[in-house]
């Protein structure tokens, strides 16, 4: 069974690839995801610099970018850019982003998550781009992985009925950038924001959180939370749990590890499972449950395009269609920065071993 037979769509049309694209940053995600999801979808990409010039030079000629820049302050002074995409630390990428809304040619920001170290820096960053009529947009890229697309299609003809119970289960060893080990936040701002920004995007505003967490005996650098878990109630009643064992077991010669990454919903008249397929280089799956749609009996739709990197088109072209159509991106600063707020209860949870309601933030 292919998607299309179910009437549901994994992966967004493109509608638009006019805008030239300038990015910042040559390490991998720019380099394995951003531009080859970018080449795959035609979207244009003028220029790259990075720390290194000489590392932005291999990466423009592996993926046929013309300009390498100096410097990303070059970058952003270059007149045809019109979106500067940032792939760098946040604790770097605040200055770049009000560097670029200060440039006039440029007309929107692809940022990278977290879009910035504290919930106050993202607020201060959301303020700093509506005065300026920039668009700043923030890449949440698993709201585009196909099976998480295709679960909130579900979700939205009511074929699950109403939502009642979530969750989404992580055991992946992740490759932590050699940055992080400067900040004390891990897993949660890092991984967790995955998971907590697509709960919100299936199921609204939450209303309280509770986090627990413990070090990563294999992580060497001091952090608070390692492998972490919550339980979050959102305001339409759906109770959702996150974990993120980025331990997952002993990883060495001739120990077979089984990572995975699974969620599952449970509504009024049906439920739907799946698996995110990052962790084995595989498509993402769902099968779902309906007595609405399918007399009870599992489905499971098909597709061949995969989370990375496949979803960075899209995440890039609803950018692009903004400013073709003048309207709103999909995946706007003021939406993320409550996704921040989010991050930042499930810290002061675990900090205070308590649980901590969205309202005791003001955004």
């Amino acid at each position: 069974m292919t998607a299309d037979d179910a009437g549901l769509v994994p992966d967004p049309p493109i509608r638009a690839r006019n805008h030239m694209i300038g990015a910042i940053g040559a390490g991998a995600i720019m380099a394995n995801e951003h531009l080859t999801a970018y080449g795959l979808a035609g979207f244009p990409v003028a220029a790259i610099a990075s720390r290194s010039r000489a590392h932005a030079a291999e990466v423009a000629a592996r993926h046929g970018i013309e300009t390498v820049h100096d410097t990303p302050s070059d970058l952003i002074a270059d007149p045809r850019i019109e979106i500067v995409d940032i792939a760098f630390p946040p604790d770097q990428q605040p200055a770049l982003i009000r560097e670029a809304l200060a440039a006039p040619h440029v007309r929107a920001i692809l940022a990278q998550k977290p879009l910035a170290l504290s919930l106050d820096e993202a607020i201060a960053l959301r303020d700093e781009a509506r005065a300026s009529g920039t668009l700043l947009s923030v890449n949440q890229n698993m709201r585009y992985d196909q099976s998480i697309r295709v679960l909130k299609q579900l979700l939205d003809r009511g074929a699950l009925g109403e939502p009642v119970f979530a969750a989404i289960d992580m055991h992946a060893v992740p490759h932590w950038q050699s940055f992080l080990e400067s900040y004390d936040r891990l897993t949660i701002a890092n991984m967790g924001v995955h998971h907590l920004d697509a709960l919100r995007y299936l199921f609204g505003e939450p209303v309280e959180v509770s986090t627990a967490a413990r070090t990563d005996p294999r992580t060497a650098f001091a952090h608070v939370d390692g492998i972490a878990a919550s339980t979050i109630l959102f305001d339409n009643g759906v109770l959702a749990t996150t974990r993120e064992d980025v331990w997952g077991g002993p990883r060495q010669e001739g120990y077979d590890s089984d990572f995975f990454i699974s969620w599952r919903v449970e509504g009024t008249q049906g439920a739907a499972k799946g698996t995110i397929g990052w962790p084995n280089g595989e498509p993402s799956t769902l099968s779902y449950a309906s007595t609405i749609e399918t007399d009870g009996h599992w489905r499971t739709p098909t597709w061949d395009t995969h989370w990375f990197p496949h979803a960075f088109a899209g995440v890039m072209e609803q950018l692009q269609y903004a400013l073709e159509s003048g309207e709103e991106p999909a995946l706007t600063v003021a939406d993320n920065v409550r996704t921040m707020a989010l991050v930042e209860a499930s810290y002061r949870s675990l900090g205070e071993k308590r649980t901590v309601r969205l309202d005791e933030f003001t955004l």
